[in-house]
């Protein structure tokens, strides 16, 4: 019963569970030159049963300037590049209908002008029972653009956490397996004892009864 458990606690250790709904999460901040990038902007409705509609603005200040240009335009289904030096370099990846949570966007051969402040502005319009509620949401990605990919800290703490993780249940695994087994020969060493005595006490038997009838 332990060994089977513990076989199944390490199955399931392995099977990864699906979490529906919508994540906020930060965009990332290094791009290599010549090739593209995701410029990630998300914002979660605070309740996912209320209908609602949203435009997406992208304003992009270079390093070292003070003001920002206005440099993309999305209202579904019509996407706008309003900045000649991003002409037909930026692609709506966001959210493919007018209630907009995701307003990403993909650009296309990055080059080292492209460094400096992204800003987002997501302009959303709640359809309450009562009213309309109207909502601004802005966030910000530095953006750097380098020659070479340099690997994040993170991704690499987490690629190292995970392979200790799969030693460690692999050594674990191992330790279960070895007790099982141990365990096993242990019961088959019981039952081929009980089964030796209780021959040894039948030959006996056997014995004392046929000097039983000798003796008669």
């Amino acid at each position: 019963m332990i060994c089977h458990l513990s076989l199944l606690v390490v199955s399931s250790l392995f099977v990864s569970q699906c979490h529906g709904g919508c994540a906020e999460v930060d965009s990332m901040t290094e791009a290599v030159a010549g090739g593209g990038f995701l410029l990630g902007c998300i914002s979660c409705k605070r309740r996912e049963e209320v209908s609602a509609q949203a435009t997406v603005d992208w304003h992009f200040k270079p390093l070292g300037e003070e003001e920002f240009r206005h440099i993309f335009h999305y209202h579904h289904p019509n996407a706008g590049i309003l900045h000649e030096d991003f002409s037909e370099r930026l692609e709506w990846h966001g959210t493919q209908n007018s209630d907009i949570q995701t307003g990403a966007i993909y650009i296309h051969n990055v080059t080292f002008n492209d460094t400096g402040t992204y800003r987002c502005t997501i302009h959303r319009t709640l359809f309450l029972s009562q009213y309309d509620e109207h909502v601004t949401v802005e966030k910000e990605v530095e953006l750097t653009v380098v020659d070479v990919a340099n690997p994040e800290l993170t991704a690499v703490i987490s690629e190292i956490m995970m392979y200790v993780l799969i030693v460690v249940l692999q050594l674990w695994l191992i330790m279960v397996l070895v007790y099982c087994y141990k365990k096993i020969s242990e019961e088959h060493e019981t039952r081929e004892a009980r089964k030796a005595l209780k021959a040894q006490a039948e030959i006996l038997e056997s014995k004392d009864y046929c000097d039983g009838v000798q003796l008669e």
